[in-house]
């Protein structure tokens, strides 16, 4: 399960309440593409459209070696994959305030192409520090121990 994408920003940005995978509509250069590494999820969100999942603002850039296309978009809206009963459960939670659907990574499983995304709150400010501040403290209470037991 090789993954050829991530969105690294979203990890320290929101708070994972659950997490979702979901398979991708894409072309066949798409998918050439985003296995050369040309894929870009960190501006990515998910929105609901007359109950569908679309991904926006991901780019995937043009195959390479292929032809050249005249009207394809890099960043054009790409609709999502899911059971439908996950797609309800996630347009309920979604309806909630505060809570947004972030894409985290995308992976391969078998020969398709899926999207993790999570239905994240954002976090605050002090949040973040707060956690940086616990990161640094750990770090330095592990590197105090290893000095010790030597």
């Amino acid at each position: 399960m090789p993954t050829l994408a991530v969105n690294r920003k979203a990890r320290y940005d929101y708070e994972r309440l659950d997490s979702f995978e979901a398979g991708l509509v894409l072309t066949g250069q798409e998918v050439k593409s985003i296995r050369d590494g040309g894929a870009k999820i960190d501006a990515g969100h998910i929105v609901v459209n007359k109950g569908e999942l679309w991904l926006i603002g991901v780019n995937i850039a043009p195959y390479k070696r292929a032809s050249k296309l005249e009207d394809y978009d890099p960043a054009q809206s790409r609709k999502l994959i899911m059971h439908k009963k996950e797609i309800r459960q996630l347009i309920g939670k979604l309806s909630e305030k505060g809570l947004t659907a972030v894409p985290i990574s995308l992976y391969t499983r078998g020969n398709r192409i899926k999207l993790e995304l999570w239905l994240a709150r954002g976090k605050k400010a002090f949040e973040k520090k707060q956690k940086i501040k616990e990161r640094d403290i750990n770090r330095e209470t592990n590197r105090y121990l290893r000095e010790i037991d030597y």
